[in-house]
């Protein structure tokens, strides 16, 4: 009986010794460097189904919304990034909004103060005057909008275009630096 115990115990051992051999140097080591991630370049907030409403003495001023806001603050000039666009209503001393400011990616800087609107820019004023660009800066230091690229700017009587543009945040003293063309919707009488 001791001699079959023995041949078993060989048995196992030559079947469990070329399998574990396998086992440990099938395994090289290897020393690839594994990235690493740079947790300073994520944001330190991120917010979905962003809605912020600033008011002056209670009342509404205007109410800012966007599907995902994301706040930087370990970088040099901390910034909120809009990635997925901004819906902006203006109010005037009014229940309803008297004008929208939309855009597919928004950027505001804090140290400076100025928000960078980016992809299919449209300003609405309480005019009903239309503003549409690829790129629209607000400096709220300085109260001033601009862009440097294509404008196209609708109003009730005329669609004037151009490169360049300045002007109040209501476009009521505006300029359009380069203007390439000026078509007028109502006949003169």
């Amino acid at each position: 009986m001791k001699y079959q115990d023995l041949a078993y115990k060989i048995f196992r051992l030559t079947i469990f010794l070329p399998i574990l051999s396998l086992i440990l140097f099938a395994c090289e080591k290897k020393n690839e460097k594994i990235p690493k991630s740079d947790f300073l370049s994520l944001p330190s907030l991120s917010v979905r189904e962003f809605e912020t409403i600033y008011s002056d003495s209670g009342k509404t001023e205007l109410i800012l919304t966007s599907p995902l806001m994301e706040q930087f603050d370990n970088v040099a000039e901390p910034y909120y990034e809009f990635r997925l666009g901004i819906h902006v209503d203006v109010y005037d001393k009014k229940k309803s909004p008297t004008g929208s400011v939309i855009s597919k990616y928004a950027k505001y800087t804090r140290s400076n103060n100025v928000w960078e609107l980016k992809d299919s820019v449209v300003v609405i004023n309480e005019n009903k005057d239309k503003l549409e660009t690829e790129v629209l800066f607000w400096d709220q230091a300085k109260d001033l909008i601009y862009s440097d690229r294509f404008v196209k700017f609708t109003n009730e009587d005329q669609i004037v275009m151009g490169t360049g543009f300045e002007s109040d945040p209501h476009l009521r003293k505006r300029k359009i630096k380069k203007v390439s063309a000026t078509i007028y919707l109502k006949d003169e009488e």
